[in-house]
């Protein structure tokens, strides 16, 4: 509810907030005979304080003290402002404009909270911009000037005064974007003390909700952002089964330096594909979202192995932010029968594969290549694999493998990734529950959240 302040016949006032003498043609006694006046001391119409305007600053500083600038324009019936304090008992600086001119030339970092006298008559060039905003119907714009206010002080607190019979005007400068309204005919020392502080904090407190909206709307943008980066598996017409699980180490993100994909080409071959870019913060994020598009274009595009990495080293070398950026990565092409597959590994760990009636093992990696990124002019060979009639295949990264296991410095590294796996295999799990319980496991075993990124993709053929 606003708090009703006054409507006084005078009301200049000097920086300081003290009670000074009235004016050079009339002491404290003509001031409080004045119709409307209150009791005690006016403050002079003095104009003063330091010049330029606002720009930047805390104007809500908690801790500063509370500066009111007063914006009214009639020399023949100045408000009569007594000593303002604010809520530690300190004395309220006050300032006064008598146009907009002036005010934005007093409108400085220190100032909090702004009193606008809405009888103050628009200087031409708002004036004209509120004419022209009125169209065709010629209506006028009895809050031009608050608006212009608003528009130049944005993080300051307005408190607007009007005629006690125009309530609904000040109302309306609330919806506006005004903090309150004050009544002319209605102030005091106590009242518009304490709608200074409440215009102040409420403006503090719309700030700051306002800046968490903003922080909640731009977290949600993101995270639909990067929602949409992650990959779709193209796999129609194949009769492989897919998974994938993927964890970025960044706190609260979606995304991490870590990427994959599948698709399959028309000639029905399956290309798998997962990678990892040192590091895991939004740049590394980034870096790989552009390295998958370019695989899955360039897989479409028929190119394979060696080709195809070299390619995908281009890519990396000119979107680096610097040279010592790299990433690793592992393709597999599955061959239309499903029985056996294409392999390229660039510094990156081999796949595991499980079949009916055979342990789970790491597929050959003798014959590898360096990281992308890390060696110009370098190849990587492709080796072929003879996969059987019904196997699964677990491509992941180097997150998987490199957690601690429980207080120590000792890492679960492969050896122990692939008994863990063997395990979880012998109580038949598969698919997204096996990857689940892998992913789990090894948060487990490192004591608590992983601090690197972690993808696992998972392609099963049933015979």
């Amino acid at each position: 509810m606003p708090v009703p302040v006054p409507r006084q016949r005078a009301i200049p006032a000097v920086e300081g907030g003290q009670a000074h003498a009235a004016s050079s043609t009339g002491g404290p006694a003509n001031a409080a005979s004045a119709p409307g006046a209150l009791s005690g001391q006016s403050l002079p119409s003095t104009r003063g304080g330091t010049g330029g305007t606002v720009h930047g600053g805390n104007a809500l500083s908690s801790t500063a003290p509370l500066t009111l600038l007063v914006i009214e324009d009639d020399p023949a019936r100045s408000l009569s402002v007594p000593q303002l304090l604010d809520s530690a008992g300190k004395p309220i600086r006050i300032r006064t404009a008598r146009n907009l001119t002036e005010a934005e030339r007093l409108l400085t970092d220190d100032v909090q909270c702004i009193l606008l006298d809405l009888a103050l008559t628009a200087p031409g060039r708002v004036a004209a911009k509120a004419k022209e905003a009125a169209g065709a119907d010629g209506a006028h714009d009895e809050l031009a000037t608050l608006k212009h206010v608003l528009r130049l002080a944005p993080r300051h607190a307005v408190l607007a005064l009007t005629a006690s019979e125009d309530a609904e005007r000040g109302a309306e400068a609330v919806r506006v974007g005004a903090q309150d309204y004050l009544f002319r005919d209605e102030l005091d020392g106590r009242l518009l003390s304490r709608a200074i502080r409440y215009a102040v904090e409420r403006k503090r407190s719309d700030t700051a909700e306002r800046r968490l909206t903003e922080s909640r709307l731009r977290a949600q943008e993101n995270a639909r952002l990067e929602r949409g980066l992650l990959p779709t598996p193209l796999l129609e017409g194949s009769s492989l089964r897919f998974a994938a699980r993927y964890r970025p180490g960044r706190s609260r993100a979606l995304l991490g330096g870590d990427f994959y994909d599948t698709v399959r080409t028309p000639d029905g071959t399956v290309h798998a594909m997962i990678g990892d870019v040192c590091g895991h913060g939004p740049d590394e994020a980034a870096l790989g979202v552009e390295l998958r598009i370019a695989w899955r274009a360039l897989t479409l595009a028929g190119l394979c192995g060696d080709e195809l990495l070299s390619t995908l080293q281009q890519v990396l070398e000119h979107e680096r932010d610097n040279d010592e950026i790299f990433a690793t990565l592992c393709t597999v092409d599955i061959a239309p029968d499903g029985r056996r597959a294409g392999l390229c590994l660039a510094g990156h760990p081999s796949p595991l594969i499980a079949r009916p009636g055979r342990v789970a093992e790491l597929l050959p990696y003798t014959n590898s290549g360096p990281a992308l990124g890390l060696l110009p002019n370098a190849r990587w060979p492709r080796q072929q694999v003879e996969l059987g009639g019904a196997w699964s295949l677990m491509l992941y990264t180097d997150g998987l493998i490199e957690g601690r296991i429980g207080k120590g410095k000792e890492r679960l590294g492969q050896d122990g990734m692939v008994d863990m796996v063997r395990r979880q295999l012998a109580q038949g799990l598969q698919g997204e529950e096996l990857l689940r319980a892998a992913v789990n496991e090894v948060r487990e075993l490192n004591g608590g959240e992983l601090t690197d990124d972690v993808a696992v993709l998972l392609l099963d053929r049933v015979a």
